[in-house]
């Protein structure tokens, strides 16, 4: 547990995934026992509705729920803004439950600044002219994030650090990398155009603080990255934005959580992914 807790005005987070078993939800937990914000922005895919399954929803993942909830129920300001991941939920878009608000984006004015703050996906065109490559893409993802994380694990065991598979693929791909400065100009461009200041984004899981220049003019972008690779929040402290980076906090998981995790949920789906093949290993 974290010794003191950090009073902020604003925290972002997005790409939380919660129901894969990418969601890095112990380490979010700490995160957000850490802080006491005035606001909470949820900036898309909090749950991931392409993955969900009844089958893998861990006790964590709803301590994260709770967590929100028991923020809202303190008269703490929290904006659910949809994402892809969670795109169900937008036809609901303006629901207000309390302190709880439901949107499809969201401007604010701080410190005299016009700040446009949405998931991003509406930026991506793999998003809105092949969902299907998308959701498949997401899958895949799935999968990548899975194995490397058993590999992590194997990894613990004879005492090594960690690796990142996904993030390997990420940086080695040409065309995913221009696929992330795509999405950023354009972003940056739609911002300009309509006269913000900064343009705040997920989707992408790539956190990211820098100005972008046009012709047009110039804005700040800003990204929150995800928490399943990096583990990453915005925060808005004294008229400043910060990107904090937690994945090199150490983390409180007990025994029990993992021998959870290794034995139900990775058997489980180690099953159905790869059929009857691997019980005839043993």
């Amino acid at each position: 547990m974290h010794n003191t807790i950090r009073q902020i005005d604003i925290c972002i987070i997005s790409d939380v995934h919660l129901g894969t078993y990418g969601c890095k939800s112990h380490e979010l937990l700490n995160y957000l026992d850490s802080i006491d914000p005035e606001i909470l922005i949820l900036n898309g895919d909090i749950i991931d509705g392409w993955q969900f399954s009844k089958r893998y929803f861990p006790r964590s993942h709803f301590h994260v729920l709770q967590k929100i909830l028991s923020f809202i129920t303190e008269g703490k300001t929290v904006y659910y803004i949809t994402g892809n991941h969670d795109e169900f939920l937008r036809k609901f878009k303006g629901f207000t439950f309390g302190n709880l608000h439901l949107v499809n984006h969201l401007i604010l004015d701080l410190d005299n600044k016009k700040h446009w703050i949405f998931h991003g996906d509406i930026f991506d065109y793999t998003m809105k002219h092949s969902k299907w490559v998308a959701k498949l893409g997401g899958k895949g993802y799935d999968l990548l994030i899975l194995i490397n994380t058993f590999l992590n694990w194997c990894s613990k065991q004879v005492g090594r650090g960690k690796i990142s598979l996904s993030k390997r693929v990420k940086d080695s791909v040409k065309g995913v990398i221009n696929h992330v400065e795509s999405f950023e100009e354009i972003a940056a461009s739609h911002a300009i155009d309509q006269g913000y200041d900064t343009v705040i984004c997920g989707h992408i899981h790539k956190p990211q603080m820098r100005t972008i220049e046009t012709k047009s003019g110039k804005v700040n972008y800003l990204n929150s990255g995800d928490w399943v690779e990096n583990l990453t929040a915005l925060e808005y402290v004294d008229n400043t934005w910060h990107l904090i980076d937690f994945s090199k906090n150490e983390i409180e998981r007990s025994s029990k959580d993992d021998e959870l995790l290794m034995s139900d949920s990775y058997n489980s789906l180690i099953q159905e992914l790869f059929g009857t093949a691997i019980s005839k290993l043993k």
